[in-house]
């Protein structure tokens, strides 16, 4: 007597969820039947991706207009920030917000953006006397400042994305140590960021922009990422 098998086997959880994510996908694109009961994004302004990707450069070209007077980095960090994540979030992200971010952060945000400067021109001053040869162990002098303008550049990075206008910049640069601790691997994919929009800048200047736009996508993306949130 022959034996009547099935070819239907019960589909494993993850198989399951890619078909479903497969179907939310043709869903939004439009290339499928629409889903009745279509599960909540918790991105959807980040779903087109080519939108996303020429919204990011044009945050690093308005964070770059913002931040010629170097002075400013701090405040056009924050207004770029706070417009991708309101981006992303599918929210309102007008120029005029912007703008207003720009405005709002400047108060207390020039004064950050000082220190970090004289701070910044220190660790560069280091560093050529280091290549001149005049000093001892110049190359180990070299990569403390070069680690140094990194974590400096890490760390606005850092501070400008836990900018409000409620905790105010005394309230984020207060919060660093704190967030540090609580998020090693965080602070580190912040300093390599920020050294990134250096090593690309040096490459060629005009890619500044694009180093900017990645430098704030990785600000919001970052806390975001899985397991953190």
């Amino acid at each position: 007597m022959a034996t009547v098998t099935s070819d239907h086997r019960i589909p494993t959880l993850r198989e399951e969820r890619r078909a479903a994510r497969a179907a939310l996908r043709d869903d939004l694109s439009g290339a499928g039947p629409v889903l009745e009961e279509r599960p909540p994004v918790r991105f959807p302004g980040a779903t087109a991706k080519f939108q996303l990707f020429g919204e990011v450069m044009l945050v690093g070209l308005l964070v770059a207009l913002v931040a010629l007077p170097i002075v400013t980095i701090p405040a056009a960090l924050v207004a770029g920030i706070r417009h991708l994540r309101r981006f992303i979030a599918a929210e309102g992200s007008s120029m005029a917000d912007f703008w207003a971010d720009v405005r709002a952060a400047l108060s207390g945000g020039l004064a950050v953006g000082g220190v970090s400067l004289v701070i910044a021109a220190l660790l560069t001053f280091d560093i050529t006397l280091a290549a001149t040869g005049m000093l001892p162990g110049g190359a180990a002098i070299a990569a403390v400042g070069w680690t140094g303008l990194a974590a400096l550049g890490g760390a606005l990075l850092r501070a400008a994305a836990s900018w409000t206008p409620e905790r105010g910049w005394r309230g984020a640069v207060r919060d660093l140590p704190r967030v540090a601790a609580a998020d090693p691997a965080g602070a580190i994919y912040f300093i390599v960021a920020a050294a990134f929009v250096g090593v690309v800048t040096w490459m060629l200047v005009p890619l500044l922009v694009l180093g900017l736009g990645c430098a704030v996508f990785a600000a919001v993306a970052v806390p975001h990422r899985r397991g953190r949130a």
